[in-house]
């Protein structure tokens, strides 16, 4: 069918290139690229003899639009799947736009330099895209992402207008240590320390971080606290969703990772404004990144499941209704399978089926757009068939 270009060598990477060498009548070729090439070589070695997919390696600087451009046009790709770190988004839909390429990513852009995230940067790319007459698809992982793709999907099926919906995110897995990260702690730490947010009645309520808890019952991982958090998809569901009152995102965290946060809160290890250490500058947060276990390594010791979906309240023929679509994924299958821990794995499939929906021309229309504004059916379908079954609840406990 045709070729993609992985941009990214990390946990998510490594489960969506094993997920691409699995549907080889789609990806006749890949080519993994990254600062580190013995990080890309090393997935073309453990794939070697196991797959019909022709795989490539390359080194490239995600933050240099030159040699992100040299590549594309070498390589030649019919898509570029960006799962390198969020800052870098916007370099790489720029060398996207010079060669005519399309684009699918998992998170948006995010300055580095400043702890805050929304689509209005990538936004901003829409008509350039379209004059170009390529597609970007924007947060094709799980939350964004499959989250998206729930809410089209529930609005499609079961409602006529949806007013409200609740996401909620539960990680039961255990990885044995007193604090890691299950995705790049530098991220991971700035989405959780910054103030939460929900979408109500057309603005934003701004809330303190942390500032309401929940607990909920989840099926599978029994009950957990979760908290409010801002989160990207209530931005674009906000728009692209009929009716929509209110969206709220929920996250659920351990006893011992909020206390050990609070702990680097309070001495600053989570700060991003650069200070003097021996005469250099450095970044907390980043160097905190430093000496934090990586998450690709958390797969082997990491057990119990992760439970995401979204709460639906709306109407359908005249009546009041709730649904709920959610997934279940277990750490230690998810490992058995590709190596990786169920956080990788649940955005590392959708992110290969977004690009795969691109290739195959089923998403794919001149202009940027976020998951909820294509036919959600054929992503449904492939979520069931690569490892991520879905499952319906048309009576669940609601969140107060």
């Amino acid at each position: 069918m045709g070729k993609a270009l992985i941009i990214g060598a990390g946990g998510v990477a490594g489960v969506a290139i094993h997920k691409c060498c699995q549907y080889s009548e789609v990806f006749d070729e890949i080519m993994i690229a990254s600062r580190t090439k013995a990080k890309c070589d090393a997935f073309a070695q453990e794939l070697a003899g196991k797959t019909r997919t022709r795989i490539r390696t390359a080194k490239v600087d995600a933050n240099n639009v030159q040699e992100l451009i040299a590549l594309i046009e070498e390589f030649k790709p019919d898509v570029v799947l960006n799962l390198a770190l969020p800052y870098q988004d916007l370099t790489i839909m720029d060398a996207c736009l010079a060669t005519k390429t399309h684009y699918v990513d998992t998170a948006n852009y995010e300055p580095e330099d400043t702890a805050k995230f929304e689509y209005s940067w990538q936004w901003a790319y829409r008509e350039r895209f379209k004059e170009a007459g390529i597609c970007a698809v924007l947060g094709s992982g799980f939350d964004p992402g499959v989250t998206g793709v729930f809410s089209a999907y529930a609005l499609k099926h079961q409602f006529d207008e949806i007013n409200y919906i609740d996401i909620l995110d539960c990680n039961g897995g255990d990885h044995g240590y007193p604090f890691a990260t299950n995705f790049n702690p530098e991220i991971n730490i700035r989405e959780v320390t910054a103030n939460g947010s929900y979408w109500e009645d057309g603005h934003w309520v701004e809330t303190a971080p942390m500032e309401i808890k929940r607990e909920y019952d989840f099926k599978g991982v029994g009950k957990k606290d979760m908290y409010l958090l801002h989160h990207e998809e209530l931005e674009s569901l906000g728009i692209n969703i009929p009716g929509i009152k209110r969206i709220r995102f929920f996250m659920t965290f351990g006893q011992s990772y909020l206390t050990h946060l609070q702990c680097l809160q309070n001495v600053g290890m989570t700060s991003i404004e650069p200070i003097d250490f021996e005469g250099k500058q450095i970044v907390p947060l980043q160097f905190l990144k430093a000496v934090l276990p990586d998450p690709a390594s958390l797969g082997p010791r990491t057990v119990g499941k992760t439970n995401i979906g979204c709460i639906f309240q709306g109407k359908k023929d005249g009546k009041d209704k709730t649904y709920y679509l959610y997934n279940i994924c277990d750490h230690q299958e998810c490992y058995r399978e590709v190596g990786s821990q169920a956080i990788s794995y649940t955005t590392g499939v959708p992110a290969m089926i977004g690009a795969a929906l691109v290739m195959t021309g089923k998403w794919c229309k001149p202009g940027v757009y976020n998951v909820e504004e294509f036919d959600p059916d054929p992503f449904m379908d492939l979520l069931n068939r690569f490892g991520l079954p879905w499952e319906e609840d048309f009576n669940p406990t609601l969140v107060d």
